[in-house]
């Protein structure tokens, strides 16, 4: 057997295989981000119908060179919720529009200024384990979906996750020709299987589901308070995403940072949050889990990601068939992320590899130490009602240092020209 098959960005696909992949990747982002609108109490058709909108616009913006899908942000639940609690969603969704807005700035500040910043800012020692902490210090949430980190655990959702993830482990290694482009999408439905099997499936709110219905629409309110509360959240958002496309060019072979540029990635995946904010749902951000998908099946097509977003539509406004795809126990969708968590992390580990980073240099080993470490320990620190942890927070502490190491070699003050 020769190595499989890469179905490269500007492929096209034939139907038979778009649909199915198409489904798989809808699949990989649909539990996480349902789950966000839930938090903020409000239907999650609007930021499905949203999903696919803020992806098809990204592919054009990027002229179809970025293969990425949009879903919903994690980083804004801490300072959204406690603009929520205080003036209501619709001031949220206000704060969600002047993020977007000033990311959008920011793109044109990159596009003005180059991008070049960021090999001095980031350097591989640096952006290696940044890019690892993306799927590792998501690894918990994944366990936890699995029903692995209950107090008592479940056997039935061991049962659904061991065979969801056993599935995809050996379904990767195993499968051949057309199912060999497919395993997470069978692991979903044997997962699927299994849950019905254990009586986790319960289709009470699929059978009181309207056969059609519009997502619920919104405008924003605007208040300089609420806005100030979640501006520092673009801070989170520009750090994630350079991650996330640093590894999605690593992953397709490519670099995404020049071509299709940074300035346009940024742009597009901030004006997606910003129209999200007129129109009443949550923001958007490139999403890990369908990177993961692509490392697993090696198909990078931005025709197959425009599929799902398509598919994503649909499900907004066909409301049974969005309440059946969430009827897809939480094990199911543990197990799968368990695989596609790990599969960032390695890519991570892979750009260590590939740059060739010499570890006899005392900074490479000193900024790979403290970011693994800085982004592991669970260390957070507040600014605000912002609060940096993780992987932003190992991203913040990498530029930090590899600023002043930069500066520290242009008085020649390091020990590494010896």
């Amino acid at each position: 057997m020769g190595t499989k098959r890469i179905i490269q960005v500007e492929e096209k696909v034939p139907a038979s295989l778009l649909i199915p992949l198409s489904i798989q990747h809808m699949f990989a982002m649909f539990g996480a981000s349902v789950l966000v609108p839930f938090l903020f109490g409000i239907n999650p058709a609007i930021v499905l119908f949203m999903n696919g909108v803020g992806t098809l616009l990204f592919i054009l913006i990027t002229k179809g060179k970025a293969p990425a899908y949009l879903g919903s942000s994690f980083a804004f639940l801490a300072p959204a919720g406690i603009v929520i609690s205080k003036f209501g969603y619709e001031y949220a969704l206000g704060g969600f529009v002047a993020v977007g807005f000033c990311g959008c700035i920011l793109a044109f500040i990159i596009y003005k200024f180059g991008s070049e910043w960021i090999d001095i800012v980031l350097p591989p020692a640096a952006m290696g384990p940044v890019v690892a902490l993306i799927g590792l210090e998501l690894s918990g949430n994944a366990a936890s979906n699995g029903g692995l980190l209950d107090e008592k655990i479940q056997t039935e959702n061991v049962i659904v996750f061991a065979v969801t993830l056993g599935v995809a482990v050996f379904g990767s290694v195993m499968f051949k020709k057309f199912l060999s482009v497919i395993p997470i999408l069978i692991a979903v439905i044997a997962g699927y299987i299994a849950a019905l099997c254990c009586g986790l499936v319960d289709f009470a709110e699929v059978q009181a589901a309207p056969v059609f219905a519009l997502p619920n629409f919104s405008a924003p309110k605007f208040s300089i308070e609420a806005i100030l509360i979640i501006l520092p959240v673009i801070l989170v958002i520009a750090s994630e995403h350079i991650g996330h496309q640093i590894v999605t060019g690593k992953i397709i072979g490519r670099n995404l940072i020049k071509d299709p540029g940074l300035h346009r990635s940024l742009f597009a995946d901030n004006f997606s949050t910003m129209i999200s904010g007129f129109i009443g749902s949550v923001p958007t951000t490139t999403y890990g889990e369908n990177i993961g998908v692509m490392a697993v099946t090696g198909v990078y097509s931005v025709r197959v990601i425009a599929g799902a977003a398509i598919l994503s539509i649909v499900c907004s406004v066909v409301g049974k068939l969005s309440m059946l795809i969430n009827t897809i126990p939480e094990p199911v969708i543990g197990g799968i992320s368990f695989l596609l968590y790990g599969m960032i992390g390695t890519s991570g580990l892979r750009i260590l590899v590939d740059s060739k980073v010499d570890y006899g240099k005392s900074r490479n080993l000193i900024l790979t130490s403290v970011v693994f470490v800085t982004g592991l320990s669970g260390i957070a620190v507040k600014f605000g009602d912002v609060e940096l942890k993780g992987m932003v927070l190992a991203c913040v502490t990498a530029m930090i240092l590899s600023l002043i190491f930069y500066v520290l070699d242009k008085f020649h003050l390091t020990n590494d020209e010896g």
